[in-house]
């Protein structure tokens, strides 16, 4: 009778080890597909060569602002050092995205490995950050100059400069380790298509063949206090802003206060209003065709933008960029 037994359990015991076996192939995924903007030849041309034009546009103007500020001691301010940090950010996060893209469609091939794509989410992550949390510093900056001038370079000096950009890419660079760790605990079988140019978490939400409650939550949760903290600063630096310099009796001089907070102003709104129409429009403008063009608008051009924004209006940057010749010279000599 044992004998028996055991004949029949064999067979069993062998069934569930090649189930448990099959699962785990089908939950192994070793690439996913990422989408395209066309499908057909001529729209994939036309695709590489719009990303490449904004990619060398980024690439130049960003690189421009972090040399002019490098060579021009006249620009050695808390406020430029600030804005280097935010151009070598925006550096960073459309080459995490834009290159990729375009390899895919000049070559046809939408396929982006496992660990690439981990990359790839951990990178953006943590440049989105910075952007956020050096546009919070830069307000701060601005609160500092316009309600406190006085007491400026005391406040703003540059080891005080030093540890809020040195904490605002820690803790970035932190928070793309958690929501990365976060994304590929989980497993991944049946579809591995990805619904976006680059890998994003609520794309990976989707095709994922675990339960996402978690996730869900922890991200919700550490988006909300982030952008509580990052409206809390913006709104507590520019309503003292505008209410010192409603006070200044002079129109010149309230004119030149708002025209040095402009530039801010105009790059938080593009960022913040591009990635909150990205990840908080309604469901039903949540077409694969609008997703693409969201994440365009937030991930590729605020960093082509910013920079342009920045020198268009400010008279420091056009004549350090007037004077670059003469600099290199003599830096050469």
């Amino acid at each position: 009778m044992e004998e028996t037994l055991s004949q029949d359990e064999c067979p069993m015991a062998t069934l569930r080890i090649i189930q448990r076996n099959h699962m785990e192939n089908q939950s192994t995924v070793t690439e996913f597909l990422l989408m395209g903007f066309a499908d057909d030849r001529a729209g994939q041309i036309l695709h590489f060569v719009i990303f490449l034009s904004v990619y060398m546009i980024a690439l130049f103007v960003n690189i421009l602002i972090i040399t002019v500020v490098s060579i021009n001691y006249k620009l050695h301010t808390p406020m430029y050092f600030f804005l280097v940090n935010l151009s070598f950010s925006d550096v960073c996060l459309i080459s995490v995205t834009v290159p990729k893209s375009m390899s895919n469609s000049l070559t046809n091939n939408k396929v982006i490995s496992f660990y690439d794509c981990v990359t790839q989410i951990f990178l953006v992550i943590s440049f989105v950050g910075v952007e956020l949390a050096m546009l919070s510093v830069m307000a701060y900056d601005r609160y500092v100059a316009i309600c406190h001038p006085l007491q400026y370079r005391l406040i703003m000096n540059w080891g005080a400069c030093a540890q809020m950009a040195a904490a605002s890419w820690i803790i970035s660079v932190m928070h793309g380790v958690l929501q990365t760790s976060l994304t590929f605990r989980l497993s991944f079988c049946g579809s591995n298509i990805v619904e976006q140019f680059f890998c994003d978490i609520p794309q990976l939400l989707k095709i994922s063949c675990t339960d996402t409650k978690v996730n869900q939550n922890l991200i919700f949760i550490i988006g909300s206090v982030v952008c509580a903290f990052v409206f809390g600063s913006i709104f507590f630096s520019y309503g003292y802003i505008f209410s010192t310099v409603l006070k200044i009796p002079s129109v010149q001089g309230r004119y030149k206060a708002f025209f040095t907070c402009t530039p801010h102003l105009t790059v938080f709104s593009l960022f913040i209003l591009t990635a909150m129409f990205s990840y908080l429009r309604p469901k039903a403008l949540s077409t694969p065709t609008v997703e693409l063009v969201s994440a365009v608008m937030y991930c590729v051009l605020p960093p082509a933008l910013n920079p342009i924004i920045y020198s268009i209006r400010n008279k420091d940057i056009q004549e350090a960029v007037g004077k670059m010749p003469l600099k290199i010279k003599s830096l050469i000599r």
